[in-house]
């Protein structure tokens, strides 16, 4: 199979038909030899109905329809592991990223020498102020703490070969954050500019937001553990400093210890201090124990296809 292209539900039923449309017209301008994955990611509307119906009339669509709803990354990793073509075009369905950036895509693809991702990025965050502060403030985030540095624009959009999608599927954390992973992979990658529209709010919450962050961070990083180390280095060295100043003071000059306000503060301060620095260490614990699981990032309920 020369195509594939792999989207995802979730709450997604306004857009599902325009996108079909306008997808299936993209793909025919390269080849007839192509599928449509479509991976319902346990949407609590009536997306997997209407996309079995479009799946009913055309044999090119691929429906996967996960037991619950295991996030948008998850439902990703899903999808481009059932794909069979020479290329894969991922894709959200919202139309936020115009279905016809798959042309140019392909075209940016054919004309680049030994590139293995097209990849999205767009030339603005889409969205209000806070949708717009806490994307980028996520990606900087974790450019800081990450071993690998991610453009604070980038997108889900992108174009890649089997070799690099083959590569990526092999990957198997429980708690995966995609965009990481795109990265990690390696291969040679190139970006690509484009306008992207705000067709309907986000479904990643601020709480959502931080929880991605933190499984993120502690994926690809142990620059937490490092840092911790280094702060309690250091606050035990200038600690120390100051105790032999008071016991000098004391032997030398006979100044008394005294201050029970200052005592009182640095026993809040270095208790806030280990009970961030436990938690820290928990949540990378917590990592290492859901990953000794061996549990699977998603759950295939039924695959259609023909």
């Amino acid at each position: 199979m020369k195509l594939s292209i792999v989207t995802t539900l979730y709450q997604s039923s306004p857009y599902i038909e325009d996108f079909y449309n306008r997808i299936s017209i993209e793909a025919q301008k390269i080849t007839d030899d192509y599928e449509i994955i479509f991976v319902d990611d346990g949407s609590p509307d009536d997306s997997l109905s209407q996309i079995l119906k479009l799946y009913n009339k055309d044999s090119k669509i691929k429906v996967i329809e996960l037991s619950r709803n295991f996030g948008h990354h998850k439902a990703i990793m899903t999808g481009l592991s059932h794909v069979s073509g020479e290329f894969i075009f991922l894709i959200d369905v919202d139309l936020e990223e115009k279905p016809e950036l798959l042309g140019i895509f392909w075209e940016e693809l054919e004309n680049s020498t030994n590139i293995d991702v097209i990849y999205g990025v767009q030339e603005s965050r889409k969205g209000a102020w806070f949708e717009r502060w806490s994307g980028t403030l996520f990606y900087k985030i974790f450019n800081f703490f990450s071993d690998i540095s991610i453009p604070t624009n980038i997108t889900t959009v992108r174009l890649t070969t089997k070799q690099y999608n083959d590569t990526l599927i092999q990957y198997q954390e429980s708690e995966l954050f995609a965009h990481g992973l795109f990265y990690h992979c390696g291969f040679k990658q190139k970006p690509l500019v484009f306008h992207k529209a705000s067709t309907s709010p986000t479904t990643y919450t601020f709480k959502k937001k931080l929880a991605l962050l933190i499984r993120s961070i502690t994926s690809f990083s142990s620059k937490p553990l490092v840092y911790i180390f280094n702060i309690g280095f250091i606050i035990t060295f200038i600690s120390s400093l100051f105790i032999m100043k008071l016991f000098y003071n004391k032997l030398f000059y006979n100044i008394a210890f005294e201050g029970w306000t200052s005592i009182i503060v640095s026993i809040w301060f270095f208790g806030g201090l280990i009970i961030l620095s436990l938690g820290m260490i928990g949540i990378y614990l917590s990592q290492i124990f859901i990953e000794t699981k061996h549990r699977p990032f998603s759950i295939i309920r039924n695959i259609y296809k023909d």
